[in-house]
């Protein structure tokens, strides 16, 4: 049996072919604009390098001076005025092939809000009027937290996590010569990582959507979820001091309190169709 090709206000239909015949063109124009900005970040190499990637692990990183003026505000010690490591190219091809996979996600992160918008055409169809009401602005939401979210974890996580462990050491015999594989996989995994994590409101929205959570059951496991936001900042932080664990915690307990209301308003909105 074909699907409706227009939820609640059409009859035409659509077979199986049909759909993926339209994901596969969603898809091929999400792929063409994210291959599009890959190139525009390939070839503006000194800015996506020298500053952007590597900007975490200098001194004068934007992160840092904010810290050091908090230090001069509060007296606690929170200044970063060095940057014990190097980052050095180990293979014959590395630099080559991480310039290739900088550009890649630098194309995805800039292009997600066009490829927010690419899916939520796919799937706009197939939703009903009374659910669109409630839906209205979905794309600009999705995109801006997870916009919001890379850049927490780009000027907050990753500097952080850099600091700590390119300085951490377990002997002055060695020396710390971090590969630039595994600095820009770290920087790069902080970074989109904080980004999808930013998105917990909308995948609250869509399991309230199928019935798996609701309101009451998130108020319920509001304590719960504070221990688990709290090991996922310790995770995502590996520096060991409280401050730079409550900076991250923060915003998830907010978010978490932002997708209880998102829940509270899609049981509205279903007890009203």
């Amino acid at each position: 049996m074909g699907l409706l090709k227009k939820g609640g206000t059409g009859n035409a239909e659509m077979s199986f072919l049909d759909h993926l015949e339209a994901l596969r063109w969603h898809l091929i124009r999400s792929v063409i604009v994210v291959v599009a900005l890959a190139i525009v970040a390939f070839v503006k190499k000194s800015f996506v390098f020298d500053v952007l990637v590597l900007g975490p692990k200098n001194p004068d990183f934007l992160t840092y001076q904010w810290l050091c003026k908090l230090s001069d505000k509060t007296g606690i010690d929170l200044c970063i005025e060095e940057i014990s490591f190097v980052v050095k190219n180990l293979a014959m091809a590395g630099s080559f092939t991480m310039h290739m996979w900088v550009a890649i996600v630098a194309g995805i992160i800039v292009g997600f809000p066009y490829i927010a918008w690419e899916i939520w055409r796919f799937i706009k169809p197939a939703l009903k009027s009374s659910e669109l009401k409630y839906a209205r602005g979905m794309v600009f939401y999705i995109s801006i937290l997870f916009m919001i979210g890379v850049l927490f974890g780009y000027y907050i996580i990753s500097p952080l996590s850099v600091n700590f462990l390119g300085g951490y050491t377990v002997s002055a015999e060695v020396p710390n010569e971090i590969s630039l594989q595994s600095y820009v996989s770290t920087v790069a995994t902080l970074t989109l990582m904080a980004g999808v994590v930013f998105e917990l409101p909308v995948f609250v929205y869509f399991l309230t959507k199928i019935g798996l959570v609701n309101p009451p059951f998130l108020r319920a496991y509001r304590r719960h979820s504070i221990v688990v936001i709290l090991i996922i900042a310790a995770l995502i932080t590996p520096s060991p001091d409280i401050i730079s664990q409550i900076i991250v915690a923060i915003p998830l307990l907010l978010l978490y309190e932002v997708g209880i209301y998102v829940s509270k308003m899609v049981v509205k909105g279903q007890e009203n169709v």
